[in-house]
Formats: C-alpha cells, sequence, structure tokens
C-alpha cells in the first residue's frame, strides 16, 4: 500500500496573487491518503472525493510528502494508477 503524486504543474491555483504550480496526492486506500494529508499538514476540509478522491498539493508538500514516503509518478502513469484505483 503506498501514497502517489503527480509531477508539479499549472493547473489555475492563485495563492496571494501568485500563480502557483500544485500536483495530486492519491493512495491505495482512504485510510492512508488522510493520514499521509495529515502528516503533511493538510486540513480533511481540503480533502475532494468526487471523481478521483485526492487532496491537491503545492510545490512544498509534495516535497513533504515525498519525504515521507510518497510515490513519485509521471503523468502517464499516475493516470494509469487512477484508472486502477477507481476499477476496485
Amino acid at each position: 500500500m503506498a501514497c502517489y503524486v503527480d509531477a508539479l504543474g499549472n493547473y489555475g491555483w492563485v495563492l496571494r496573487g501568485h500563480r502557483v504550480r500544485n500536483c495530486h496526492l492519491i493512495a491505495d486506500s482512504l485510510d492512508e491518503l488522510h493520514a499521509m494529508a495529515v502528516a503533511i499538514g493538510m486540513k480533511r476540509s481540503w480533502y475532494q472525493p468526487t471523481s478521483s478522491p485526492h487532496y491537491d498539493l503545492t510545490e512544498p508538500r509534495r516535497a513533504h510528502a515525498v519525504e515521507l514516503g510518497a510515490v513519485e509518478l509521471d503523468r502517464r502513469t499516475f493516470v494509469g494508477k487512477l484508472r486502477e484505483l477507481r476499477s476496485r
């Protein structure tokens, strides 16, 4: 069981008037997803359950997740993992 992050991209996020790159955090189970989110300082209200359960991460939180063991996936592999998780 694991948590995964995709590559940072420009998805239209603007924080304090500046565009910021962000990515997505997913996991093999919801328990793992929420545990990682807590460990990197995310609020539960930031959880996005629709389509594919995930959290959006800024660059510093992505780096923290990777430090804690999240697996970095390229775009293609990440989409494949999403499809796998949806099919369960």
